[in-house]
């Protein structure tokens, strides 16, 4: 008999982190435990308001839930899935990639992420991370002024590649004025610039920088919606529910024709640790969650700059 164990858990945050729908100072997971004959598997979810989530409704959720089958696509069929397969890995021995069937994980470039603000502090954030190879952009205030922090960034951090996210927080008309000044300052890739159901918006419109759908794409299937509106979709294992439909979304979404982002929400090294399998191959990886916090767990993924590594026993998998 498998043995279900549920905790908050909270991780403070390196100063505070903002975006256009809010700031934290502290980021909360749900922590989920699975044993069995001995062997104790761990995932880790974070509850997301945008997706009408809180730490309380996801841990009634997994508490009232007897299997995973049960649980919708989210956060805490996410804990559920990636402790069932930390579990069977303890209990066999065997590495999880290995259990599915993927080559051994190599070491990934993962972008660092600077937090929204005024175009001076994003600057001077971005001066201080100029070495790193690519720059993940938080974007979403005043049209305007979003333009004032992309110049001022590029003019103190010339040399990496940056990605934007707006957060859904852009019109049709924005997106098209700014698609000119996004490509003059070498913009790679524009994270979902529009409000998840306002997709439609985009057929037709000229994109001179890469589109990624992330609040648009959750599993497999939102991909018929997003065809011909997007180039690329953000997977992230607190939208598909998990390590199993997450895999089954990437393969999908390349047989189709979208490139792969790997993204995270904001959490400790025991969520993005899956979530390094799935980024293997991927066009941008964004996992850089534990970067940003103040504390995280033992035996935490190790980074080396802008290098990611896969993950060690003693944390999953």
């Amino acid at each position: 008999m498998t043995a279900l164990s549920v905790r908050a858990e909270s991780f403070p945050v390196r100063g505070t982190w903002t975006i256009a729908r809010g700031s934290v100072t502290a980021v909360e997971v749900v922590t989920v435990e699975l044993t069995r004959d001995g062997a104790l598997g761990r995932g880790e979810c974070r509850p997301y308001a945008r997706y009408g989530e809180s730490v309380e409704s996801v841990t009634a959720g997994l508490e009232g839930a007897a299997l995973q089958t049960a649980l919708p696509p989210g956060a805490a069929r996410n804990a559920v899935d990636c402790a069932l397969w930390d579990l069977e890995a303890k209990r066999t021995g065997k590495p999880v990639w290995s259990l599915a069937g993927l080559n051994a994980p190599e070491a990934l470039e993962t972008a660092y992420s600077l937090s929204l603000d005024d175009p001076e502090a994003m600057a001077r954030a971005a001066a201080a991370q100029a070495g790193r190879p690519l720059l993940k952009v938080k974007l979403g205030g005043e049209g305007a002024e979003d333009l004032a922090r992309l110049e001022a960034i590029r003019g103190a951090a010339p040399a990496p590649r940056l990605i934007v996210d707006a957060n859904e927080a852009w019109s049709s008309e924005q997106l098209a004025d700014f698609g000119p000044v996004l490509a003059r300052l070498g913009v790679a890739l524009v994270e979902q610039p529009l409000p998840a159901g306002a997709d439609d918006a985009l057929d037709g419109l000229e994109r001179p920088v890469p589109l990624c759908a992330d609040e648009s794409c959750h599993d497999r299937a939102s991909l018929d919606a997003l065809a011909g509106k997007y180039d690329l979709v953000n997977v992230k294992l607190d939208k598909t529910g998990g390590l199993t439909e997450a895999l089954a979304l990437k393969a999908e979404a390349e047989a189709r024709g979208f490139g792969i982002m790997v993204g995270c929400m904001l959490a400790s090294s025991l969520a993005m640790a899956p979530a390094v399998l799935l980024a293997q191959g991927a066009a941008v990886v964004d996992l850089d969650g534990p970067l940003l916090l103040a504390e995280d767990r033992p035996h935490p993924l190790r980074y080396d700059a802008s290098t990611l590594y896969p993950p060690e026993p003693g944390l999953w998998g």
